[in-house]
């Protein structure tokens, strides 16, 4: 059986549990709160299925309605499916047998002809397994789409539902945005007051110390300028590293395409990285997207215990799309401080997205997608 056969026989059986089940549970699916999110689960099940997005949610009227239907069409669509399928299996494993069954108890073929000889076993197996192997191809997955375009029609938020999940997005996002800059101005503060502020303070004590000695010991001013001097490029060093934290020059020198390819170079393990056409992107997108890719490569060197990465990055439909993948261990937790949380809220000031798929043994792929229309 084909994989698309497969899928929509698996499908519809699946529904045909939750079918019933939702009917052994009708008095606790006609609360609102509790159909909402079954319905949920459904329509990210049926979105699954036809390969489109279904996120979201369903208000809990509406998912209360759709109890009956999917009750409807689940049972039948489920109940041929399981006909289908058992009769497939009652020829292939039982017609051969047919004479180890007592004559009143013999096997029947799907049009209730009794197995009483080789002939009609052997033929009308062959027909039988035939003729629902060939239902199962073409018609249940065709049936297994219709429920699922139901489950996703009748389901689907209104504009004002999907206004309301909307606001509900943005508002924790600029909360996290809100947190993350102010967690950003600090880092900023500190490394400058501790770093480059102390700096400029000993250049200043050291030319003050020169003045007042010039007159008397010139020898002694000339290794306190030279002391100056050397303090003078440490701040310097310190600030340029301070200003690449806040927009990388590469990125003004050589563009997207030659900051990862330096990132590549410089990780711990081999990275390889692959481009699409990226045209002019916008320099906030260029920054999130920079930080991602270190911050995921970061990552890679030092949690996953991986031999190789790869980055590949695209744009399409006013969309750029950032995929990171290792060959580590997997099972990455956000909660262990690995830099996720972190991503998500750059991302999230672009109003993008986050997903991390890390099972446990592998691999790891980090896919982000980050607005970048003109």
């Amino acid at each position: 059986m084909g994989s698309r056969a497969l899928a929509g026989s698996s499908y519809l059986l699946g529904t045909l549990a939750t079918a019933v089940a939702t009917v052994v549970a009708l008095p606790v699916m006609l609360v609102p709160a509790a159909a909402r999110g079954w319905a949920t689960w459904h329509r990210r099940r049926a979105g699954k299925l036809l390969g489109v997005p279904a996120d979201g949610w369903s208000g809990g009227r509406r998912a209360v309605l759709w109890t009956p239907a999917h009750v409807a069409v689940g049972l039948s669509f489920g109940l041929a499916a399981l006909l289908c399928l058992g009769n497939i299996v009652v020829a292939a494993v039982a017609l051969p047998l047919w004479w180890a069954f007592p004559a009143d108890e013999r096997p029947t073929l799907f049009v209730e002809m009794q197995v009483g000889d080789w002939a009609t076993a052997l033929v009308g197996g062959v027909v039988q397994i035939a003729a629902l192997g060939a239902a199962a191809w073409w018609v249940l997955p065709v049936m297994a789409r219709l429920h699922a375009r139901m489950c996703l029609a009748v389901l689907a938020p209104s504009a004002r539902e999907r206004l309301t999940e909307r606001v509900d997005v943005l508002t924790r996002s600029r909360v996290g945005v809100v947190d993350a800059h102010g967690t950003e101005l600090q880092r900023i503060e500190r490394d400058l007051h501790d770093g480059t502020q102390a700096r400029l303070v000993s250049i200043a004590m050291q030319l003050g110390i020169a003045r007042e000695t010039l007159a008397d010991d010139p020898d002694a001013v000339a290794a306190l300028i030279e002391r100056a001097h050397d303090t003078a490029e440490e701040a310097m060093a310190e600030l340029r590293a301070v200003l690449q934290t806040i927009y990388p020059p590469i990125l003004a020198d050589r563009g997207l395409d030659g900051a990862l390819t330096a990132l590549a170079a410089g990780s711990g393990v081999p990275v390889r990285v692959g481009l699409g056409e990226l045209g002019t992107l916008p320099a906030g997108v260029e920054a999130v997207a920079y930080y991602v890719i270190a911050e995921a490569l970061t990552n890679v060197s030092k949690h996953a215990h991986a031999t190789r990465a790869a980055v590949r990055v695209d744009r399409a439909d006013g969309e750029l799309s950032i995929e990171v993948t290792d060959d580590g261990r997997g099972g990455a937790d956000e909660a262990r401080g690995t830099g996720i949380i972190g991503i998500r809220r750059r991302v999230a000031a672009l109003d993008g997205a986050v997903r991390l798929d890390s099972p446990p043994g592998g691999p790891t792929t980090l896919t982000v997608r980050i607005p970048c229309a003109q």
